[in-house]
């Protein structure tokens, strides 16, 4: 912290945090993992007022806490974050430090995804929420948090979401009516931008290697382009694209075990080469259409 000047410190004394707006602040998790050849996304079922028995994405209000030393700190965005996320998949005991869920969530990609702050977004007051994505491979069973009555991996598909052509087209990021899992809050809407975050990071991003084995096949690493853009690709041209994208993968100098279902030649492996950005990009047919 750097030292501040007497007039400075005589501002703060004189400050009155009061004659502001009480505006209240919360962090949101947009967690997917792919099971079943599914997308999954991480959902909470309200237990309370407000949206009671609505289904929501992890989250809360940022917490003070107190250390073994007596000593009081606040949690960072961050680390509310991977708090939130460990609290409901499992991976930190609900008491741990915040810190040690953030390294605790091992192959979990964390990033922030957004800031959402409309006036009536939560009828309680005013709550600015800061979203974070989460994506990662074989998470565990989640289990509900005490202020939650239930906690599940429910299929994206199952939730009356715009397709990515249907935003293309401009329609609104809401749920279809009837159905089912209702989401609380502006939940629809940022789950929607993490759903379009996560498919762009397939395209310009390594991010797909994760969630496939160390040494790995083109048609394993094609299934989950799949999965997450939700269409089916050419697997000819796939592989041709992916092969040609530098550092993208490379051969781990061995082939499977077997061929596949039907026979065949066993396939080659590969390994997650060290590109970090990926040029030329795969594109998904909705973004090319809107490059047209």
């Amino acid at each position: 912290m750097t030292e501040r000047s007497e007039a400075e410190e005589r501002f703060l004394a004189d400050y009155d945090p009061a004659a502001y707006p009480r505006v209240g602040v919360t962090v949101d998790v947009v967690a997917l993992t792919i099971l079943d050849r599914r997308l999954n996304v991480l959902l909470v079922q309200r237990a309370e007022p407000p949206f009671a028995d609505r289904w929501a994405l992890p989250g809360g209000f940022i917490k003070t806490h107190t250390d073994s030393a007596g000593r009081q700190y606040e949690e960072t965005l961050e680390q509310a974050a991977a708090r939130e996320l460990a609290e409901e998949t499992g991976l930190l005991a609900d008491n741990g430090h915040p810190e040690a869920g953030l390294k605790s969530l091992g192959r979990v990609y964390l990033e922030q995804l957004a800031t959402y702050g409309d006036p009536d977004r939560d009828p309680r007051m005013r709550v600015v929420t800061v979203a974070y994505l989460a994506f990662a491979p074989e998470l565990p069973t989640p289990r509900a948090g005490s202020d939650a009555a239930a906690a599940a991996w429910v299929p994206v598909d199952e939730l009356g979401l715009p397709s990515p052509a249907d935003l293309v087209a401009g329609r609104r990021a809401t749920q279809r009516p009837g159905t089912s899992r209702r989401l609380a809050f502006d939940h629809a809407r940022i789950l929607v931008d993490g759903l379009e975050r996560a498919r762009s990071k397939l395209e310009y991003t390594p991010l797909a290697t994760a969630f496939v084995d160390q040494d790995f096949t083109i048609g394993e690493l094609r299934e989950v382009y799949e999965t997450v853009w939700g269409e089916r690709l050419h697997a000819p041209n796939f592989r041709r694209k992916v092969l040609s994208v530098p550092g993208f993968v490379e051969s781990a100098g061995a082939t499977t075990e077997r061929g596949g279902a039907r026979g065949g030649p066993r396939s080659q492996l590969y390994h997650a080469g060290d590109a970090r950005l990926l040029h030329p990009a795969l594109l998904r047919s909705a973004t090319e259409e809107q490059i047209r």
